[in-house]
């Protein structure tokens, strides 16, 4: 997030305003939506309680943001599969493999974006690009088969904590698959330059 030691602090009133202590200004979402997207570290507090409530403030934008149309980021089977692991044995796990598979994203970003600046150049050739696209799908797939519901589907692969495959030893394999596609994504810069 930013670079400040404290983040900015928001209250949210009773009527549902949104006030910016750093401003001294009342905000909307959709400034709350531009300060995530400028890296501006805040906290969202109730007024009345004083209890941090940033999570549903967040969850609230990007609720917005999908409803907004034109781009959706989460997929209707994606949204299924994590409001099925609520209350699940396996939820805890969820938070933390979402966050290492964003970090991964991201740290592959630029990559991605200097990639597809170059295709559509004309400079670089879109069969490495498609090829990093399937592994991430595969990936994708196979991790979203690792936390569903269904296990014992053929094919389906051992569930964590399930003898022979513990939740750790899951994990691990996915960020090994990861840190594969990373090692991948810059063989392919370093043949590009």
């Amino acid at each position: 997030m930013s670079n400040s030691p404290n983040p900015i602090t928001i209250k949210k009133y009773a009527n549902r305003r949104l006030y910016n202590t750093a401003t001294s200004s009342y905000v909307t979402l959709d400034h709350l939506c531009q300060m995530v997207k400028d890296n501006e570290d805040f906290v969202v507090y109730d007024a009345k309680t004083g209890e941090d409530i940033t999570r549903s403030v967040l969850t609230q934008i990007i609720v917005e943001e999908e409803g907004k149309g034109g781009q959706n980021l989460l997929p209707i089977s994606f949204l299924r599969q994590l409001i099925s692991f609520y209350g699940d044995s396996l939820g805890g796990l969820v938070p933390r493999y979402l966050e290492y598979s964003m970090q991964a994203f991201l740290r592959n970003e630029q990559q991605m974006r200097q990639y597809m600046q170059h295709a559509l150049d004309g400079l670089f050739p879109f069969n490495p690009l498609e090829e990093i696209n399937k592994q991430n799908a595969a990936l994708f797939e196979s991790a979203i088969k690792m936390f569903s519901p269904f296990y014992g589907a053929p094919g389906a692969p051992t569930p964590p904590g399930a003898p022979g495959q513990p939740a750790e030893a899951a994990l691990n394999e996915l960020q090994g698959r990861l840190n594969a596609m990373q090692e991948q994504l810059d063989s392919l810069s370093k043949q590009k330059k």
